[in-house]
């Protein structure tokens, strides 16, 4: 039987005034403290990865933990910390239709779930989040909460960037825990830092290294790397000869794909697009190529293969990251428009299949003068994900 959708509003404390801070947004904020702001949201995101909850602050703070890693101490810790409203789950509407069993609109929404007591268990939460588990029995379904708690869209959010299976167990917070919460060293992020910062990341991206490094194909070869302010993760360009000097190099955006770069993965084309993009600079004396540390379509590596494990259940890539709770594409190409502003190229010929990436460059204020066409016959094994590229993502494949 279906279950009913239910009216829950979480009971709250009573909205607290606003915390004295500029939002990251903010061009007025120094360095210093949009660094202290940031170095927040990255601890937040570690702390969700090793399963310890976080309190995500705003008008109605709560305590978030990621369903994928939380443990028994994390349930604990939420149970100590909750106020008098109920803790739910959140995911997007494609995976509550999948735990529902029936459509969820719009798809791309954040949901609330009420979920039976015997549900809030480590093994449970990672069922529900993860569709590639086997499902538990369980007593009863969950309940879609009609209204998701303010700033669920923030919850869900930090999860997200921290590689996680969208999806969260959140709790309002109580509101005399305060010393708790400091006591248990757990960190207080608020809603709107999270929410900006992939576009502040990309705002101070920088230059940290900068060596020649010969390659087959184009021995006149460097590669710079790109980092934000307090953020572990690197993006690369690699500079075939001197494209900076070029009026418009060629160019290409490679998402990186551990899979197929490294490994000549038959399941994708990606380890030919890099290898022929790098070749076709060689021979053209010119070229930068931008690899970007956004593997899978931007969900990382581990989402990657658990999509690869749906899609060998017949689903298409569209379908299994939507299926994990993913949008059909998470990549931010801002980054390729701060890398190549840093290098001096403000014009490019862009080698890409992808429409998407042509949008992006030119919506930034990067001039594309013409789209070369960079596609790879098919090879037995990749033809439905090619299909695929070109029927759902509107990819402009040649063959």
């Amino acid at each position: 039987m279906e279950p009913d959708v239910t009216m829950i509003q979480p009971s709250l404390p009573e909205p607290t005034e606003p915390m004295p801070h500029t939002a990251m947004t903010d061009p007025a904020l120094s360095r210093a403290a949009l660094s202290v702001r940031m170095r927040r949201v990255h601890r937040a995101i570690a702390d969700l990865r090793r399963g310890t909850p976080v309190v995500l602050a705003g008008a109605y703070p709560m305590v978030v933990l990621a369903a994928e890693t939380a443990g028994a101490d994390g349930l604990a810790d939420m149970a100590a910390l909750r106020g008098s409203g109920p803790a739910l789950m959140l995911v997007f509407a494609s995976r509550a239709a999948a735990i529902l069993g029936r459509p969820v609109e719009p798809a791309d929404a954040p949901v609330a779930l009420k979920l039976h007591e015997a549900l809030f268990d480590p093994v449970a939460l990672r069922t529900l989040a993860d569709p590639t588990q086997e499902r538990l029995l369980v007593p009863e379904l969950p309940q879609q909460v009609r209204t998701p708690p303010v700033d669920s869209d923030a919850a869900l959010a930090l999860v997200k960037l921290a590689r996680l299976l969208p999806a969260a167990l959140v709790a309002p917070l109580h509101a005399d825990r305060a010393a708790m919460v400091a006591a248990r060293d757990l960190i207080s992020v608020p809603a709107e830092d999270v929410l900006a910062y992939p576009t502040k990341l990309v705002t101070n991206l920088a230059r940290v290294a900068d060596a020649a490094v010969p390659l087959a194909g184009a021995a006149d070869a460097r590669i710079v790397a790109f980092r934000a302010p307090d953020a572990g993760i690197e993006h690369l360009a690699i500079l075939i000869g001197r494209p900076e000097e070029q009026e418009s190099p060629l160019c290409r955006l490679h998402s990186e794909c551990f899979t197929g770069d490294l490994l000549d993965s038959l399941r994708c084309d990606c380890g030919p697009q890099l290898r022929g993009a790098i070749q076709r600079m060689g021979e053209a004396g010119h070229g930068v190529l931008l690899y970007l540390a956004q593997e899978g379509r931007g969900i990382g590596l581990v989402n990657k293969l658990r999509a690869y494990t749906l899609q060998d259940q017949g689903l298409d890539t569209l379908d299994a990251n939507r299926a994990l709770g993913w949008g059909a594409d998470e990549r931010n190409f801002l980054i390729a428009t701060a890398m190549l502003d840093a290098l001096g190229i403000n014009s490019v010929r862009l080698l890409t299949n992808n429409p998407l990436k042509l949008e992006a460059l030119a919506a930034t204020g990067v001039r594309v003068v013409a789209r070369e066409a960079h596609s790879f016959t098919p090879n037995g094994v990749n033809d439905k994900y090619l299909h695929t590229k070109a029927d759902r993502f509107g990819h402009l494949l040649d063959f």
